[in-house]
Order: C-alpha cells, then structure tokens, then sequence
C-alpha cells in the first residue's frame, strides 16, 4: 500500500481499540504491507473449511463496511457468529494452526478489507510486540465465546437479546468503549445471531419496546433504556 494510503487509513482505522493500541510504527508496518480488496454485496472473502496452504492466506482488516462470520447447516440454516465492523482485524487462526477457515467471510453491503499477506504476518509475528498484540485479539474473541456459551446455557432468551445487542451497539467484535445509541442490525440478522426463531425473536423484542426499553425500525434497533437492558442482561437467568 503507498504511503498516501496508508496516511489516509490510519486514522479511520484507529477508532478500533485493538489497532489504537498497536505503537505507531507497528499501524504503519501493518498498513503498509496489506493489499486493497473491495468486496460486492453477499460476496465471500472465504468460506469454512477453505484450506489455507502453507505460505498462503491473509490477515485481513475492515477498512469499509461490515463483514459477516457465519456457519451454514446443511439444510441452509445460517448461524451469525459476530458481525465485523471498520476497524477489526480477523483471519489470524489458520494462519496461526495451519488448519483451515472456521467460517464463513461474507461482505454485508459493500466492503473494503485490507489483505496482508502470510509472509507479511509470519514477518511482523517474529516482534514480540506485535505477536503479543494478536495474542490480546485471540484472548478477546475467546471471552467472548466464553460469554455466548453462557448465555446460551444459562440465560433466558430475553436476558440473550439484551446482552447481544448491549454487545452490538458497541460493535460486537469491536468492544468499543462508548456504545452507540442506533445498532444497526435487521430483526432477521439478530435471530440469526442468537439461533432463534423470528418469531420468537419478535415475542421478545415486543415485550422490550412496551418496557420502554427499545425502538424498532427498519435494520436498526434504538436502545431508550441502556440500564434497563443491562439488567434485563443481568438478571435474566433462565
């Protein structure tokens, strides 16, 4: 990427709390090294199980829109696994174990990603700070498979809705620190996410908006009571 690029990216890719957190010469190695990729609407940047030769794949980040984790069931089923905003970075555990995709990649609307390289990764992996970056983003993301797994487990799905979208609005696999009052994510998606019905998805949310907790709109939700759904997530065991 040239250094005009890489100037320009910067910035806007340093709203995420991972990539903030890297040393300014690491962001500019990271940038700099990646190549551009622009994605259509539903296309897949890769799918589960894609084989990742040795020497091959890529470490990829968010430049532009959002990028969809997901797993599909046989009998068309789709689970959301987490939804991939401006910013995040994903794609380093086939790189890391060799073994191949663990889901798919598919652009929600138009996407940009950056694509580093594996020879790229495998170089910035020998300095420790950076190594010991994408060992912080693994633990991250195994928190938060701790946390659906318990949800899932434990909670009612009225306490799941209101962790989800408490974890939405502040960019699911972002984890910003200041939530954002729209979370923009459709009825149909959200059930997806929390392998339910729409139908009792709907149940919930309904019983939410005459709680006075949440507006419904077309592919967004508003949060009206951030306390009250942090409660709702709190005690809601089931």
């Amino acid at each position: 990427m040239s250094p005009a690029a890489t100037t320009e990216l910067l910035p806007r890719l340093a709203a995420n709390p991972w990539f903030a957190a890297l040393a300014p010469a690491e962001r500019r190695a990271l940038l700099a090294a990646c190549e551009r990729q622009r994605l259509r609407p539903g296309e897949m940047l890769f799918r589960q199980g894609d084989a990742v030769a040795a020497g091959q794949g890529a470490f990829y980040g968010v430049a532009s829109g959002r990028i969809k984790a997901s797993s599909l069931r046989e009998d068309g089923k789709e689970a959301i696994l987490v939804v991939i905003e401006a910013g995040n970075w994903f794609g380093e555990i086939s790189l890391i174990d060799g073994q191949p995709r663990t889901h798919d990649a598919t652009a929600i609307g138009e996407a940009e990603v950056l694509a580093l390289p594996r020879a790229a990764f495998d170089t910035l992996m020998r300095k420790p700070a950076f190594s010991l970056a994408v060992c912080r983003l693994l633990a991250g993301r195994v928190r938060s498979l701790y946390g659906m797994v318990e949800d899932a487990t434990l909670r009612s799905t009225r306490a799941r809705v209101a962790r989800r979208l408490l974890l939405l609005a502040h960019g699911d696999a972002t984890h910003a620190r200041d939530a954002r009052p729209v979370v923009p994510v459709s009825q149909e998606a959200l059930a997806m996410m929390l392998g339910v019905s729409r139908q009792t998805l709907s149940k919930e949310l309904q019983a939410l908006v005459a709680a006075g907790v949440v507006v419904l709109g077309y592919g967004r939700i508003e949060i009206e009571d951030a306390p009250a759904l942090e409660a709702i997530g709190r005690d809601g065991a089931g």
